[in-house]
């Protein structure tokens, strides 16, 4: 089976991470793929581990030079990258490639599979043209596919006419399971780390764990907060640190290209965003027997924690309630260790890389496309 896979980048993104993690994993079952990223310039380069049997296809590099040029054809210069690969399947990531997808394919027959990575209500991402254009062409798409249940249930309401929406979360990516982690226990030094970790606007909401942590750290002196991660609150951020004088305790050391080694090395995750698609840092951190501790927003805490079972889910907003999460697990060694197996053991027992690609393997029987060329 051939796929194309379009993609807005291949930088630093929960989607691109994803993207490279099915792409290699298709090849390696003896797929051919096809990678295109569509909203970026071909740099020959992708910032997650790729395969090097995947084939890059920088959309940019068929593009007039001229900006505005360049935005009216991209459907056009896509439609005929697609003619020339000949795929049996489209899989496209993110709002506005599926727009352009689906603009590029009208009197193609070939099954295209968009895929959502944000929740249609809570989500501002898309707005205006986009939002009109993705309510217009998403009835035309094969499938419609979704990480979350609750996500799911909102696009039916919101885009009533799809011809079929499916639920595939995310996969856990391949070598996460060789890191060892310090399973919520301090380190030789005696300190521990609440560890975040995320782009830096404001739905990720730091500045409320900035503040829920700086209130307490006064009974906790053995731990610290470390937020990992960069964006355009970036300097907001470290200036509300040093206000509150709390620079020994908090520290944002930017952006890292081993998150999973990063947060390997804490002894609890906090996220406190208002909205997610599907928090692939929540994910991982499980994953890596991290105790976790995140608001309950839309979508996918909820549904990763097993409603609270597996984490601690946190109403909404709700700083009080978060004081008293983190405060229990500053204060429990026993407690947070027990959590964090129960957690690793919920997610490694739904999210393995394998269980997902069978949940792809019978989507695309559904959208008519023969599971073939595997290799044993």
């Amino acid at each position: 089976m051939k796929i194309m896979l379009l993609v807005s980048s291949m930088n630093a993104g929960g989607a691109e991470r994803v993207a490279a993690t099915l792409a290699s994993a298709w090849v390696k079952q003896g797929h051919q793929v096809v990678l295109v990223p569509c909203f970026s310039k071909g740099s020959g380069h992708s910032f997650y581990p790729l395969s090097p049997e995947v084939q890059v296809r920088w959309l940019a590099d068929d593009l007039p030079r001229q900006k505005w040029l360049g935005r009216v054809s991209k459907p056009f210069v896509l439609r005929k990258r697609i003619r020339v690969e000949q795929p049996d399947v489209i899989v496209s990531f993110l709002t506005n490639v599926n727009v352009t997808a689906l603009m590029a394919t009208r009197g193609i027959d070939i099954p295209v599979i968009v895929c959502e990575r944000t929740h249609p209500v809570m989500s501002s991402n898309s707005g205006g043209l986009l939002k009109a254009l993705r309510n217009k062409l998403y009835p035309l798409a094969d499938a419609v596919m979704i990480q979350t249940a609750d996500a799911a249930q909102a696009f039916t309401r919101v885009l009533p006419g799809l011809k079929h929406v499916a639920v595939i979360p995310n996969p856990l990516p391949e070598g996460i399971e060789q890191l060892t982690t310090c399973n919520g226990l301090c380190t030789v030094s005696g300190r521990k780390t609440l560890v975040a970790m995320g782009r830096f606007v404001p739905a990720k909401q730091f500045d409320v764990l900035i503040d829920v942590f700086a209130s307490v750290s006064h009974d906790y002196p053995d731990w610290d907060l470390c937020i990992w991660g960069d964006g355009p609150e970036r300097a907001t951020l470290i200036d509300k640190v040093k206000k509150m004088g709390c620079s020994q305790r908090i520290t944002l050391p930017g952006k890292t290209t081993e998150p999973w080694k990063a947060l390997s090395h804490a002894h609890a995750f906090a996220m406190t965003s208002r909205v997610e698609g599907f928090p692939n840092v929540l994910l991982e951190a499980m994953a890596l027997g991290l105790p976790s501790i995140s608001f309950d927003c839309p979508s996918g805490p909820a549904e990763l924690t097993q409603q609270g079972t597996a984490g601690l889910l946190v109403r909404l907003n709700d700083r009080l309630e978060l004081e008293k999460a983190i405060r229990r697990f500053f204060s429990d060694d026993d407690f947070r260790c027990t959590l964090g197996a129960r957690g690793k053991q919920s997610v490694w027992s739904r999210y393995r890389l394998e269980t997902v690609l069978l949940q792809w393997d019978e989507l695309f029987r559904q959208v008519g496309v023969p599971v073939s060329g595997k290799m044993e």
